[in-house]
C-alpha cells in the first residue's frame, strides 16, 4: 500500500519496492554487482585503449568510445541503487537525486540508440565508399556529431523532469527498482495516463526513428556486400552485420516490448516490466565490449600483447 501525502514538501524520499518479490535478493544483488563491475572495467578498458593508442584515433573507434561511455553512465545511474536495495536493504532516495537519476537514465537510454545508429551509418560509409571514408567522416566531424547528439538528447529528455517538477507528489512508495519517469509519475496526485501517452508517443518516434535508420543503413550495406566479388570480403562484412544485429536486438527488443507494445494492449506484471528494464540496461552494456571492441582486431591484439607480458 502506497503512502499518500497532502503536499510534496511532506515527501522527503521515495521507497523502492521493485525487488520485494525476489526470492533470494542477496544472491541477485551479488550477480548484479559482478555484472556492473564487469561493465565498468571492460568499457573503461576499451576507452583507455582507444584514447592511449594514436593508431586508434579513427572515426569507428571514436564512436565505440562514445558508446562505451554511454554504457558506463547508463549502468552507473541505476545499478548502485539496485545493488544497495538487494544487498544492503537500503531502499530510499530523496526527491532531488531521484530527479537526477530519472533524467540521466532516460538520456543514456536515448543515447544508446543514437550511438548504435551513428555506428551503423559509419559502417555503411566504410563499406560502400571505402576510398572516400576518411574524407566524409573525419575525426573532427565524428566528435561534433557526438556532441550534437548529446545536446539534442539532453534537450529532448529535459522535458521529463520539466513535466514532473510542477506536479504534487502524493505517494512515497513505488513498485519500481529505481527512479524512472513511470515510477515518479505514478507517485504524483495526477492521472498518469495522459503523461504516459505523451511519453509513449515521444519514445515510439525515437525508437522507430533510430531503428529505421539502422535498418536502412544495414539494408544498403547488404546490397553493397551482395555485389562484392570477393567471397572473403562478403563473409567478413556479413559477420560484422550479424554481430551488430545481436547488439540491436539486445537493446531494442526489451525497450520496444516494455514501452511500445504495452501501449497497444500487452499486459505485463511488475516483475516482467522490471526484468525488461534491467535487460535493456545491462544487456547491451555487457555485450557491446565483445561485439564492438574485443572482436576488433587492433584491440584484440593489444589485449594479447598485455597478457603475454604478464606471463
Amino acid at each position: 500500500m502506497s503512502v499518500r501525502n497532502t503536499s510534496r514538501q511532506a515527501i522527503t524520499e521515495f521507497v523502492f519496492k521493485g525487488f520485494d518479490s525476489v526470492q533470494n535478493p542477496l544472491m541477485v544483488g551479488f550477480v548484479l554487482l559482478i555484472l556492473y563491475i564487469f561493465v565498468v572495467i571492460t568499457n573503461t578498458a576499451n576507452i583507455y585503449f582507444i584514447v592511449m593508442d594514436k593508431h586508434l584515433h579513427q572515426p569507428m573507434y571514436l564512436f565505440i568510445c562514445n558508446l562505451a561511455f554511454v554504457d558506463i553512465v547508463l549502468c552507473t545511474s541505476t545499478c548502485p541503487t539496485m545493488i544497495g536495495t538487494l544487498i544492503v536493504g537500503y531502499k530510499s532516495m530523496s526527491f532531488a537525486p531521484c530527479m537526477v537519476q530519472m533524467f540521466v537514465f532516460h538520456l543514456c537510454s536515448l543515447m544508446e540508440g543514437f550511438a548504435i545508429s551513428i555506428m551503423a551509418f559509419d559502417r555503411f560509409i566504410a563499406i560502400s565508399s571505402p576510398l572516400r571514408y576518411h574524407s566524409i567522416l573525419t575525426n573532427v566531424r565524428c566528435v561534433l556529431i557526438s556532441i550534437v547528439l548529446w545536446l539534442a538528447g539532453s534537450a529532448i529528455m529535459a522535458m521529463l523532469p520539466a513535466t514532473v517538477l510542477p506536479l504534487q507528489i502524493c505517494y512515497s512508495v513505488v513498485k519500481h527498482m529505481f527512479c524512472d519517469y513511470a515510477s515518479v509519475i505514478k507517485a504524483t496526485c495526477v492521472d498518469p495516463e495522459p503523461y504516459f501517452n505523451m511519453v509513449s508517443i515521444l519514445t515510439s518516434v525515437l525508437i522507430f526513428g533510430t531503428f529505421s535508420f539502422i535498418c536502412l543503413s544495414y539494408v544498403k550495406i547488404v546490397i553493397v556486400v551482395v555485389r562484392m566479388s570477393s567471397q572473403s570480403d562478403k563473409k567478413k562484412a556479413f559477420n560484422t552485420c550479424f554481430s551488430h544485429l545481436i547488439v540491436i536486438i539486445c537493446f531494442y527488443a526489451p525497450t520496444f516490448t516494455r514501452i511500445v507494445l504495452t501501449r497497444f494492449g500487452l499486459v505485463l506484471t511488475v516483475e516482467e516490466r522490471n526484468g525488461l528494464m534491467l535487460g535493456s540496461v545491462l544487456g547491451p552494456a555487457v555485450i557491446n565490449p565483445f561485439i564492438y571492441c574485443f572482436r576488433t582486431k587492433e584491440i584484440r591484439n593489444k589485449l594479447f600483447k598485455i597478457m603475454q607480458l604478464n606471463k
